[in-house]
């Protein structure tokens, strides 16, 4: 089969895409590189089966043509990161948003299925745990820009569903929990690089807040599987679906699993909301998702352990370093 990956250079969309490719399917990705790096599928590039278009989502034409040569789109493409979100957050309504609605409209000409990434982030400050896709969804105040990539997300889906009601255009959404693994960067306030990162250069591992909110870390290749098995099942169409793992942890916990996994001597700094992005900034306590419906529809459950996750990141970055150092000698050298 041939998939469109928009945002496939990403850190998610360069795991399904390897996914993908490793198991014979063509893959077409689409990215614009704008949180995206061509590093990420650099490994990839000599296969004859992936094809790649370093093209805004908005380009309708380009759009068009490759969404006709899929088979099935999985549309990934999207502002992340709350850091990002805070900085601009009319950039990320617009690429969520508008960036969704092209590709259901490309899509919708010809009934290609889409798979629609939202996130966990639609359950706002909501306390009833763990979080289940029919529970109703409470965010802040519109004057808070924390809210604005929630709210986004929630009109993506609206958007979605809406087109499946009505139009009876495919699609699936998946409500990805924080998802962590190799190649994520921790520009935009990914927090489990950045703590790596920290650990490895010896710097205080900075914990925004109490440190006491709580969150469910995913290995990326667990929601890989999650979201191929789902557009594998045409029962999963029209269905809004959790992916994440019940893997909970506070983010003091992380820190301090993070400084015994790298044998860090790293302190732990505590930095005020306030500080680290802006005032009045308000943050989810926990993050725990029901995953009776993606077991029900797939039979898969996410299993990889938080242990094995970050000895993955800590190796992963570990082998980054090593050749950039490599790498910063050679070009002294010449």
């Amino acid at each position: 089969m041939r998939f469109l990956i928009t945002g496939g250079a990403g850190f998610i969309g360069s795991h399904l895409a390897e996914y993908l490719l490793a198991r014979g399917d063509q893959v077409i990705v689409l990215d614009d590189l704008s949180t995206g790096s061509i590093e990420n599928i650099r490994h990839l590039k000599s296969d004859p089966r992936l094809s790649y278009f370093l093209e805004p989502i908005e380009n309708r034409h380009v759009l068009a043509e490759l969404v006709d040569e899929a088979d099935i789109v999985f549309h990934l493409a999207a502002a992340v990161g709350v850091r990002l979100i805070i900085e601009s957050p009319v950039h990320t309504i617009e690429t969520n948003v508008n960036g969704t609605q092209l590709v259901l409209e490309a899509a919708c000409k010809k009934r290609k299925p889409v798979f629609c990434a939202s996130t966990s982030e639609v359950y706002g400050k909501s306390t009833h745990i763990p979080f289940t896709e029919d529970s109703d969804l409470v965010l802040g105040a519109t004057s808070k820009a924390r809210w604005s990539y929630a709210a986004s997300k929630a009109v993506e889906e609206f958007l979605a569903l809406s087109y499946w009601k009505e139009k009876r255009q495919p699609v699936v959404i998946g409500r990805l929990f924080n998802t962590v693994g190799p190649r994520q960067t921790g520009r935009y306030g990914m927090v489990l690089p950045n703590f790596v990162q920290q650990a490895l250069d010896r710097r205080p591992l900075t914990v925004f807040g109490s440190g006491q909110q709580s969150r469910c870390f995913c290995h990326v290749m667990d929601s890989v599987e999650a979201i191929v098995r789902l557009m594998s099942n045409e029962r999963a169409i029209g269905e809004v679906v959790n992916i994440g793992s019940q893997n909970e942890i506070t983010i003091e916990g992380l820190a301090r699993l993070v400084k015994e996994r790298t044998g860090s001597d790293s302190p732990i700094q505590m930095v005020p909301y306030d500080e680290a992005y802006e005032p009045g900034f308000e943050d989810m306590v926990r993050r725990v998702p029901s995953l009776k419906k993606l077991e029900s529809l797939t039979g898969f459950r996410p299993q990889t352990s938080l242990t094995e996750i970050v000895d993955r990141v800590v190796a992963y970055m570990t082998e980054k370093q090593r050749l950039m150092a490599v790498a910063a000698i050679a070009s002294a050298g010449e």
